[in-house]
């Protein structure tokens, strides 16, 4: 939401605070080390004290969970060995990591994702971070929950391809994977909901809490650097990021028109209005978590920026096809470069330290 005038005068006021503090500084012969060190204390100090309640940027310890599907360690475990199974894919060379693989912020790496017969598809693939915490899943939110999306691309013929009847057939028929779901799911039957919820427990798992934001946030004045500090208070102010990127999970779980170049091809991609009809949804999809962003390169839903100055860049003229554009959406920004620089550093403040990920082994 847009920031209120009391606060942007509370903003403007610690900026330049924080200006005069380092000046003073530096002109007393303070090294540069302890310079940046007033500078993170202050902006700390003063933005907790005055315009943003920092707190509520703090992921909660964990994300929700449904009912009946409570997570288990036998629940991670199966649902770990399904999500790195190609097996699960119609010909047997796909798994769910092959395009949300942990080595490339569990994404792709892609502008766009590939899938049967490496077919380029339409849309990035999204990372799988912290969606734990969305309320809804996929681009175009046509999914409530992640268990409602776990079996999607299995079905679809664009992307795994598989036929899941003989999916489970075989799941059944196989030693190791009938005992491991009957730890997991006791007394269930092996089929869409218990494989759903298996593959939605491991990713409930994927978690990005402790970027040097967050160490931030919680006390820790020296984790970000003066330049982050500044570009997280560009955030919240003249740039108008939080908008749309909003605490804690750096998205309002909604769907924005940016104006994306692609909008004006001649059969763009509708995005949520095929979802849901109304004119403002047309060229509108979901805003993705900014957590780990500097890992999910290429960005937006059509992976048509490169860089996340690139992202910077396309609000800062306040898009490139103007029509139909989310009210969200700032119509221009003129920022500096110093400006642009900042934000992007702040960006790259939200990445957590990378967890390797042991690949599982799986059952014959």
């Amino acid at each position: 939401m847009v920031m209120q005038h009391t606060e942007e005068s509370k903003l403007k006021t610690f900026h330049s605070n924080i200006i005069s503090r380092t000046l003073i500084g530096l002109f007393a012969g303070v090294s540069l080390i302890a310079s940046s060190t007033v500078y993170a204390e202050s902006a700390h100090a003063d933005i907790k004290a005055g315009a943003e309640d920092l707190q509520k940027w703090l992921l909660p310890d964990t994300p929700p969970v449904p009912e009946n599907n409570a997570m288990t360690p036998e629940r991670i475990a199966l649902g770990k060995k399904l999500f790195f199974d190609p097996r699960l894919s119609g010909d047997g060379n796909m798994s769910c990591a092959t395009c949300h693989n942990p080595m490339l912020g569990w994404s792709d790496g892609l502008p766009t994702a590939k899938g049967f017969k490496s077919q380029v598809l339409g849309r990035a693939s999204p990372t799988i971070i912290n969606t734990a915490y969305n309320s809804i899943q996929m681009w175009d939110g046509r999914k409530k929950s992640l268990e409602d999306q776990a079996m999607g691309p299995m079905e679809a013929t664009v992307e795994m391809n598989m036929d899941t009847k003989k999916l489970f057939k075989w799941l059944k028929s196989n030693k190791e994977y009938s005992q491991l779901f009957e730890q997991a799911y006791p007394g269930e039957e092996i089929g869409a909901s218990t494989v759903a919820r298996a593959i939605a427990t491991y990713e409930r798992t994927v978690i990005s809490n402790n970027s040097a934001f967050d160490k931030w946030v919680k006390g820790d004045a020296s984790a970000m650097t003066p330049q982050q500090v500044n570009g997280f208070k560009l955030f919240v102010g003249k740039a108008k990021c939080n908008n749309c990127h909003m605490a804690p999970n750096f998205t309002d779980n909604g769907f924005h028109n940016l104006g994306l170049a692609s909008f004006g091809d001649k059969t763009p991609d509708l995005g949520r209005y095929m979802q849901k009809p109304i004119g403002l949804l047309k060229g509108a999809f979901k805003t993705p978590t900014l957590r780990d962003i500097s890992r999910t390169a290429p960005y937006f839903h059509d992976g048509s920026a490169k860089t996340l100055m690139d992202v910077v860049n396309h609000y800062d003229q306040g898009g490139v096809v103007k029509t139909r554009l989310s009210p969200n959406m700032p119509r221009k920004l003129d920022l500096t470069q110093q400006e642009k620089e900042d934000l992007v550093a702040f960006m790259e403040a939200l990445t957590s330290p990378f967890i390797k990920v042991e690949l599982p082994e799986l059952p014959r």
